[in-house]
């Protein structure tokens, strides 16, 4: 082996990173010093922030993607649903996405996708629809925009709300349009392997005033009170609004279920951080994908990817990679190939009802157990799906490296 082959041996390709940034450590400490550690000021700049950069009127931040999507289904106990009413998502998410809709004390109703985008399938959600169904659920898939206008045009006909799961797509545009900007709500994680990321959280982004004050009570455990920036976000700022006529302390009347689901003041300053590097990392991901996009396609039919089409810009949170049907080798066998020579993998998520242990045993008040074949989708991508990461931290040479591995496991298949 020569030494440009032994250096090439050294490189690998990790999954993710994050990036702590000057003015986040520089905040940090000012928080240390203040001892306002608790939701404060810079859960409210992080918010502001955000929903500019989404382009919508509110941003109301939580303690993780998850708790974004069941507070943001929760709110629709304030526009008449009950519990035990359906919401409408795809077969294949991240678990979350279907733990979210149990948690806000409703009833999955999983649809099956398209294979080739691995977002849900507009055309089977109708026939999905029913007298109890509430919202649509779209999930844009490793930053793949779901088919919305589709989407939104169904929702519209049958008076449903729409939740966009958009955890995976920070800087996803569909017909010029921002991920979080279009449905009802929206619901951005904002976990480390994310382009904007405060380490651990979420957040809900809507356009709807009504529905941002909902939030801010339910991820503080149903408060009634105020609900005011002002009162939320600055500890010991009083306003007119927070105290009754006759002098009472609001904020301990409870007009709603609620849940524990604050963001802490050190995980703002990590996010408010990562917004002021939002667009050098999104440009460096953005790169990153389009050049495997690019490069990826002499692998097919074994080895194949989704793309990006005319009418969106994918949010670079992953490059998938699916196996053909035709391939003679094993999703498990190309991962350990690529985990031994370059790159960290992640199988790709699987069919939500058919083939996780939890959902196969829920036992849900009007939960509609299914069988392995309904989704075949979605369970094809779970038996033979993986990704690896795109993230800013990886330059073209490790691209490269892993291209060159990829081409050498297909040589050793005599391909």
């Amino acid at each position: 082996m020569g030494i440009e082959e032994k250096v090439m041996e050294k490189i690998k390709v990790p999954f993710g990173t994050i990036e702590i940034t000057p003015k986040a450590k520089r905040l940090i400490r000012e928080i240390l010093k203040t001892k306002n550690v608790s939701q404060g000021k810079y859960v409210g700049q992080f918010e502001k922030r955000f929903a500019e950069l989404v382009g919508v009127k509110e941003a109301v931040a939580v303690s993780s993607g998850a708790d974004a999507d069941t507070i943001a289904l929760a709110v629709l106990y304030d526009c008449g649903a009950e519990r035990g009413d359906e919401i409408i998502v795809p077969a294949l998410s991240f678990v979350a996405t279907a733990n979210a809709v149990v948690h806000a004390g409703f009833n999955p109703v999983f649809v099956d996708i398209k294979r080739d985008t691995y977002n849900i399938n507009p055309e089977l959600i109708e026939d999905k629809i029913t007298r109890k169904t509430r919202a649509i659920m779209p999930v844009h898939l490793m930053g793949k925009p779901a088919e919305m206008d589709a989407i939104l045009d169904i929702a519209k006909w049958h008076n449903l709300y729409v939740i966009e799961d958009a955890a995976e797509a920070h800087g996803a545009k569909y017909k010029g349009r921002n991920a979080g900007s279009m449905g009802d709500m929206g619901a951005f994680s904002t976990y480390i392997a994310h382009i904007i990321t405060t380490g651990e959280g979420g957040i809900i982004t809507t356009n709807n005033e009504h529905f941002a004050e909902a939030a801010r009570s339910l991820r503080a455990h149903g408060r009634e009170g105020c609900l005011c920036k002002k009162c939320q976000n600055i500890p010991g700022e009083k306003c007119h609004k927070r105290f009754s006529e006759e002098g009472e302390d609001e904020r301990f009347y409870f007009d709603r279920i609620g849940y524990s689901s604050k963001m802490n003041e050190f995980e703002a300053a990590v996010g408010v951080g990562a917004l002021e590097s939002y667009d050098k990392i999104l440009s460096k991901r953005r790169k990153n994908l389009a050049y495997l996009l690019g490069n990826f396609r002499r692998f097919e039919p074994f080895l194949r990817t989704f793309y990006e089409e005319s009418h969106e810009t994918i949010g670079p949170h992953a490059f998938p990679i699916l196996l053909g049907e035709k391939a003679p080798f094993s999703r498990d066998e190309y991962s350990r190939f690529l985990n031994d020579n370059c790159a960290d993998t992640r199988d790709t998520f699987a069919s939500i009802p058919t083939q996780y242990k939890s959902f196969i045993n829920f036992k849900g008040n009007g939960y509609q157990n299914k069988k392995l074949g309904d989704f075949p989708n979605a369970e094809y991508v779970g038996d033979n799906g993986l990704h690896i990461g795109v993230h800013q931290g990886l330059h073209k040479k490790e691209l490269d490296h892993f291209l060159s591995v990829t081409e050498r496991f297909m040589k050793e298949k005599g391909l």
